[in-house]
């Protein structure tokens, strides 16, 4: 978020100066113009921070450069007057991205914190030892601006809340759980386990998915090329020579010659469907909430996904659970956690609905949803009715992680072995193609 200063005068003719943090520009304005209304105040100036590079020298010393994040040029000059030095020249940065945070990072940070705090070091502490030592710049800017917010007072929600585009909406909102939960360290632990399965789970779908697709895709590009263009290069020499093709020769000329004189139908009809699948699948709402509900019926890896969804869904339970009333929020923010939008709908829709309007029970109302396995409900009807509902969601988490680690492998083993084979039949149809061609033998005689 960008920080803006508001300089104005009160009714009274008392000058106000205070800075707020604000998505835009044009946000930061709605909200001084709705306070101005409210409070009467004078708005003078609404000035956004921004970045300036300075070149400064010092006696007869050789000049240095450096950034300095200010609200106007004359407040670096001032700044830097006040430490002796000469003021060579102050330029505005115009370009001042930041660069992004690879997801492994922000898993470091939690793991870290998760691991110092549960050795007794103060939260304080452990952001200033994960300054120093982070190589990221926007990730150390995060980690500044958290320390700054947390010594000002501020409340987690709005000091977490502004890094949603770096931690994410529910590590963001995690965090924020922390530093007001009383075990700080369980629940940073909780989510750096989360964390590194999504992680995990994402690095896996890539390899079992991702790279064997990228394989067969290059190996159709490739016989697709030998086909539409090598191969016609040679058959067509025995054509002009009036000489006889095989069965196999023959129909891959023609087929060679199909995909010459069609090859920009065939191209759009390859990638018009997909192209419109990943949009409404993957970037309309209702796309999302159709895939969320089908996928789990698909062999294999709909089973895979379903119950890491579960495992996600119970592992967070487990986090926010504080075993009194019918915890409603703890339900809604695992809901949002678990990656499936049909699960997060019918959590919300079915099961939070029950037990606020109906006073269901949470067993019956996570039954009523139909998105939960029996061994799920199983596990939760157990630790309800043993009084360890917390212990219970946490068992069911480590039993569907392992379950799902095993199956993962196992489905890329199997996708890898379907690829070879893919491989394996289009070299073999090559080579009979081929060596059929150099079969041929002219006629003789005339």
């Amino acid at each position: 978020m960008a920080e803006f200063r508001l300089r104005a005068v009160s009714a009274q003719g008392k000058k106000i100066k205070t800075e707020f943090e604000a998505t835009s520009k044009k946000e930061a304005k709605n909200r001084v113009e709705k306070l101005s209304r409210k409070n009467g105040f004078k708005v003078k100036s609404i000035d956004e921070k921004k970045t300036f590079k300075y070149k400064v020298q010092r006696g007869a010393k050789e000049p240095v450069t450096g950034e300095q994040e200010a609200y106007s040029k004359e407040e670096v000059e001032r700044a830097l007057v006040k430490l002796d030095y000469k003021v060579i020249s102050i330029k505005k940065k115009w370009f001042n991205w930041k660069g992004g945070v690879p997801q492994q990072e922000v898993v470091t940070f939690i793991r870290l914190c998760a691991d110092l705090l549960n050795q007794q070091l103060s939260f304080d502490e452990i952001l200033e030892l994960l300054h120093e030592d982070t190589q990221n710049k926007r990730m150390r800017e995060v980690i500044s601006t958290i320390q700054k917010d947390l010594k000002d007072g501020k409340e987690g929600d709005e000091v977490y809340g502004k890094h949603e585009d770096v931690f994410g909406e529910f590590a963001s909102y995690m965090l924020s759980v922390a530093s007001t939960s009383g075990n700080m360290a369980q629940v940073f632990e909780s989510t750096a386990k989360f964390m590194e399965r999504d992680a995990e789970f994402k690095k896996n779908l890539r390899r079992s998915l991702l790279m064997p697709s990228i394989t067969v895709l290059a190996t159709i590009g490739v016989i697709l090329f030998y086909v539409g263009y090598i191969f016609p290069a040679t058959a067509e020499l025995f054509v002009e020579m009036n000489i006889e093709l095989p069965p196999m020769t023959a129909a891959t000329l023609e087929l060679s010659y199909w995909l010459q004189s069609n090859w920009i139908i065939l191209t759009l009809s390859f990638i018009t469907p997909i192209a419109a699948a990943w949009y409404y699948l993957f970037q309309v709402p209702e796309g999302q909430l159709w895939r969320d509900k089908h996928i789990i019926n698909v062999p294999v890896i709909g089973d895979l996904m379903h119950k890491t969804s579960i495992e996600i869904f119970s592992r967070v339970f487990y986090t926010l659970y504080s075993g009194s009333g019918q915890n409603i929020e703890v339900i809604k923010v695992a809901a949002e956690a678990c990656r499936n939008k049909y699960m997060e709908k019918q959590i919300k829709e079915v099961a939070i609905k029950m037990m606020l309007k109906e006073g269901a029970g949470l067993i019956e109302s996570l039954e009523a949803t139909g998105v939960f396995t029996d061994t799920a409900i199983s596990r939760f009807k157990l630790g309800a009715e043993s009084g360890a509902l917390k212990e219970n969601a946490n068992q069911l988490a480590q039993y569907y992680e392992t379950q799902t680690t095993y199956k993962m492998d196992t489905l890329v083993d199997m996708i890898s072995l379907g690829v070879n084979i893919f491989i394996c039949i289009a070299l073999i149809a090559i080579t009979i193609v081929s060596a059929e061609s150099a079969l041929i033998q002219p006629k003789t005689g005339m």
